[in-house]
C-alpha cells in the first residue's frame, strides 16, 4: 500500500464480513457507544488552525471530518429506524462531498457536531442493544449500491467507519506531534 493509499485507508478498506456473530455485534455496538467521547478526547484541545488542517493532501479538514461524522451518524441512525419500521425501504443517499462543502461543515465550531454525535450515538446504542437477531436481519435497499443491506451488515460498516476516520485524525496528530 503506497503512502497516499495508507492515508486514505489507514485501517484498510471495508471488507464486508461473510458472517457476523453475536460477539461481533457486541463489539460493533461498543465502538458506536465509545466513539463520540473517544473522538472528542483526541481533538478537544485543538485550536482552529489544527481543526482546519487536512488529514491528507486533497482530503477534508478535521473540522469537515468531524461534521461529516455527525452527518453520517445521523443518516445511519435514520436508516436503522427505517429498516425497523418499514419493509426493505429504499434509503436516500446523499453526496458526502457536497455536504462537507456546506458552511455548517466547513466553518462552524465543532461543538454542535459533538453534541449531535453524543445524542445520536446514545439513542442508537440504546436501540441496538434491544434488537433481536431477527431484527438485525431487517434490511434497507441502498440505491447507489443497488443491494439490500441487513442491519448487522450496516452496523459492521458503521463501526469500521468510526475507526476509519478516527485513524485519520490520530495519524495526523502523530505526524504533527500534537
Amino acid at each position: 500500500m503506497d503512502n497516499l493509499e495508507h492515508k486514505k485507508y489507514p485501517i484498510g478498506k471495508f471488507q464486508e464480513p461473510k458472517k457476523i456473530t453475536d460477539q461481533d455485534i457486541d463489539s460493533h455496538i461498543r465502538t458506536i457507544k465509545d466513539f463520540p467521547s473517544k473522538l472528542k478526547h483526541v481533538v478537544e484541545n485543538w485550536n482552529a488552525d489544527q481543526l482546519d488542517t487536512q488529514y491528507r493532501e486533497g482530503g477534508w479538514t478535521i473540522r469537515q471530518l468531524i461534521n461529516h461524522l455527525s452527518d453520517s451518524s445521523m443518516n445511519s441512525y435514520m436508516r436503522f429506524k427505517l429498516a425497523l419500521t418499514e419493509d426493505n425501504p429504499t434509503i436516500k443517499s446523499y453526496d458526502e462531498q457536497q455536504w462537507a462543502e456546506l458552511q455548517d461543515s466547513f466553518t462552524i465550531d465543532v461543538k454542535p457536531a459533538f453534541q449531535m454525535l453524543k445524542g445520536i450515538h446514545k439513542r442508537w446504542v440504546y436501540e441496538l442493544k434491544s434488537l433481536t437477531n431477527k431484527e438485525y436481519e431487517s434490511t434497507y435497499h441502498h440505491p447507489d449500491q443497488n443491494k439490500d443491506i441487513t442491519l448487522k451488515e450496516s452496523l459492521a460498516f458503521c463501526a469500521w467507519h468510526c475507526d476509519h476516520h478516527f485513524a485519520h485524525i490520530q495519524n495526523l496528530k502523530t505526524e504533527n506531534n500534537w
